[in-house]
């Protein structure tokens, strides 16, 4: 079968590589749907950061049809759409035995730790799994780990009534979030992108305002305000510096962009003016509610979609995201050819 292998920083290669056999009992294999490109699988081509293991099929997010299971499964047969859970957890450790499986001290992801989606198919654990509807767009369907990711950010910022909010980075993780504040938050929203026509097209789908983030522009679209809570969906050090004295004070702003380079801030901002930073690392309980969510945000998650690929098409793919050239926020794989 056809599946694009991650060997060293740099070195991402498509090929012709054995097919997946009879999944181990606890397994499932999938027949690949569709697959998403995230944020964190540019992060790891770029630095070579997570590679524990070489060459490893990637990617982590995607969604597919079970073709068979494994002794010991049960809840699937063949035919069941799925989606599928990014980490890859002890199951051992005081984390996992709290249930912060996203907290493991071994805590690996899907396609790093074990081969991953950019593939024809693919086997993971039952335990992974999660059943969608059958009628849902796989384009779409893939889209619950990172809209769980977003989930759990929106909750670890935890923004009160009226409270207003702004999401700084329109890609994959910093759209969906904004999509969940529209959905969920009754305040105002503003997002702010480097990339305009992301930005813009992440205000249009969700209702919010597109701004600069300059002071002085947020203040003008709050009527003289500063906001209060943000997230950071960047991963950039400087937007982050920038961000931190568009705050009121008092703010906070949530974490969930992976950064590149060391933090230099003034602690002292933090202090006199008691901003707070919350860290936010994929998700604990959020991926169940994304899939359930996923009908409903069909239309909205399919006008975010920047453009489907073949799996020919990845390593392009990975220097155009990484270039800043898409104005959607997520490209999608299609094992088995892009539909018409």
């Amino acid at each position: 079968m056809k599946a694009v292998r991650l060997y060293g920083a740099g070195d991402l290669r498509v090929e012709e590589v054995p097919a997946p056999g009879t999944p181990a009992p606890g397994w499932v294999r999938l027949k690949v749907s569709a697959a998403g490109i995230c944020g964190s699988d540019l992060h790891n081509f770029r630095t070579g950061q997570w590679i524990t293991r070489a060459p490893s099929i990637a990617g982590h997010e995607l969604s597919g049809v079970v073709a068979e299971v494994g002794a010991d499964v049960s809840g699937f047969k063949a035919g069941d759409a799925v989606v599928a859970d990014s980490r890859f957890w002890c199951g051992d450790c005081a984390a996992c035995r709290a249930g912060r499986h996203h907290l493991c001290e071994k805590l690996g992801f899907v396609g790093e730790a074990c081969d991953g989606g950019f593939a024809e198919e693919v086997t993971l654990p039952a335990r992974l799994l999660i059943a969608v509807s059958p009628d849902l767009d796989p384009a779409v369907a893939a889209m619950a780990e990172p809209l769980a990711v977003a989930l759990h950010a929106v909750k670890r910022l935890a923004p009160q009534p009226g409270e207003p909010v702004l999401v700084l980075g329109c890609g994959p993780i910093g759209g969906l979030a904004a999509l969940v504040l529209a959905r969920d938050h009754p305040g105002p929203l503003l997002v702010a992108d480097r990339n305009a026509a992301r930005a813009a097209l992440v205000a249009q789908v969700t209702g919010g305002t597109a701004v600069a983030l300059d002071a002085g522009e947020i203040r003008t679209a709050l009527g003289g305000a500063l906001p209060t809570a943000a997230i950071e969906a960047t991963g950039s050090t400087a937007a982050l510096a920038h961000l931190v004295g568009a705050l009121e004070g008092g703010g906070r702003v949530a974490l969930v962009g992976i950064f590149h380079g060391r933090l230099d801030i003034d602690p002292n901002q933090l202090v006199e003016r008691e901003l707070t930073m919350i860290g936010c690392h994929a998700f604990t309980d959020e991926l169940p509610k994304a899939a359930a969510r996923l009908p409903a945000l069909a239309t909205e998650l399919a006008r975010l979609v920047d453009r489907q690929i073949e799996l020919d098409s990845v390593p392009d793919a990975y220097q155009r995201l990484l270039r800043g050239e898409a104005t959607g926020l997520k490209t999608i794989l299609r094992p088995a050819g892009v539909p018409a």
